[in-house]
């Protein structure tokens, strides 16, 4: 198995499964061993039903223990594209799962033990450009259409913790929390595990064949035989898996840990809230170990592999932000593979009798992640139908690489966009 060289990883005492070395059976077998196959297996494991997870690395080893930690509702896909697509009534549907998603983690939280969980409350959302009538209609139709709590900072509190003329007004959510998404994981498997399930890892699935009404998930050193399958393999799905490999891109998120100087820091960001902003794909930090290091994360590519300099290149978008931390160094940096369709909502729905799908939860994962896992569990032990909620968003062609190229085309789009109205923003504020 691969080490996972993480922040999170360091703050946790290590802990290693064995691999699946023989054939068994169960009721449903997960291939996957991130958040969303760890929630889908812990709720079938509370329904009553027999559980094997199977996991290629470790538990947490992709997106889902190397993101930011952020924890809010929404889906990747915003509020009113999904009306565009499917309407008033049936978008407002699934932003009220994405709420309850947030209410299980939060649940999961309090009621399980799980060392190392670092939680903190409260997420400031701020805007690079003037946003003060648009966060006002956000604030009145999220209290009430949604009864969720949110406030609208104007830009002089906001530049009162957060010293940076960057930013002016921001959403201030104060039902959002962080936590470290990898102890979440494994607190997950440790609970799955309690109650009877069994977790895998170093166990890659390289097929899953149909015999006699069964599936057959198969590894290198043993078959699970199971009634139902679900596959939640996310930004590491291969292509044995169609159709869902042929359905996902593959995006790359990046997080970087400063080295420890609490005085310095305290001169830039003077809060314990998450904060982000309103770009697509914008940054978000957070202060750790008592605001004496910034865990900030940001920037996203097509690209899988590492790129050269990653704590640079995010060193040099904090100092944007912040010129004060320029002697602010890097201790850490490490990168992560999120799944993202192209309609960027999850796919979750039945392949075929039998098999499942809860993936592509890329973008806005923790949340998402614990409600798709229980809704496919309810779908499995027929408790419900809310699955076909997601029906509109299937497996559409990812596009091959022609596809992965306009993605990161529309990336670098968004960018240049973002920073020409912030250059304006800057010159009006500044009255240049």
């Amino acid at each position: 198995m691969t080490e996972m060289n993480t922040y999170y990883a360091r703050c946790l005492e290590p802990k290693a499964r064995r691999p699946l070395d023989k054939d068994t059976a169960s009721d449903t077998c997960i291939v996957g061993g991130g958040l969303a196959g760890l929630t889908t297996a812990l709720e079938l494991t509370r329904a009553g039903r027999s559980v094997v997870v199977l996991e290629a690395e470790s538990v947490g080893f992709g997106a889902s223990g190397r993101n930011g930690g952020f924890v809010g509702p929404a889906w990747s896909q915003r509020l009113d594209a999904l009306v565009k697509k499917v309407g008033v009534d049936h978008a407002t549907e699934l932003y009220k799962l994405s709420q309850e998603g947030v209410e299980i983690v939060a649940r999961n939280v309090a009621s399980l033990a799980m060392p190392g969980i670092d939680l903190a409350h409260g997420k400031l959302s701020a805007a690079r450009t003037p946003s003060r009538e648009a966060f006002m209609r956000r604030r009145d139709r999220l209290r009430s259409e949604f009864g969720q709590s949110a406030e609208v900072w104007e830009t002089e509190q906001v530049r009162g913790v957060l010293k940076t003329s960057r930013y002016f007004q921001a959403m201030f959510y104060e039902d959002d929390f962080q936590i470290n998404p990898l102890a979440y994981a494994r607190g997950l498997a440790d609970e799955i595990e309690r109650l009877g399930g069994r977790v895998y890892e170093g166990s890659r699935v390289t097929k899953v064949d149909r015999a006699a009404g069964k599936r057959i998930v198969r590894t290198g050193r043993g078959n699970v035989t199971a009634d139902s399958v679900v596959l939640a393999s996310g930004g590491y799905t291969e292509a044995w898996a169609q159709p869902l490999h042929g359905s996902y891109i593959p995006i790359a998120t990046y997080v970087m840990l400063t080295r420890a100087q609490p005085e310095l820091i305290a001169q830039a960001i003077q809060t314990s809230h998450g904060v982000g902003d309103q770009r697509r794909a914008g940054d978000y930090y957070r202060l750790v170990e008592g605001g004496s290091r910034i865990l900030w994360g940001g920037r996203i590519t097509t690209r899988v592999g590492e790129p050269r300099r990653l704590g640079e290149m995010l060193r040099a978008t904090m100092i944007s932000t912040y010129p004060q931390l320029s002697e602010l160094e890097v201790e850490h940096a490490w990168s992560g593979l999120m799944g993202y369709a192209r309609h960027l909502m999850p796919q979750i729905r039945q392949v075929e009798e039998g098999l499942w799908s809860c993936s592509a939860f890329g973008g806005h994962g923790l949340n998402t992640t614990a409600i798709g896992g229980k809704i496919v569990a309810e779908a499995i032990v027929h408790d419900s139908d809310r699955w076909k909620l997601f029906d509109p968003f299937g497996f559409e062609w990812n596009g091959g690489p022609a596809g992965k190229a306009a993605v990161q085309a529309t990336y670098w789009w968004l960018q240049a966009r973002d920073a020409f109205g912030e250059a304006l923003s800057r010159e009006a504020d500044t009255g240049a």
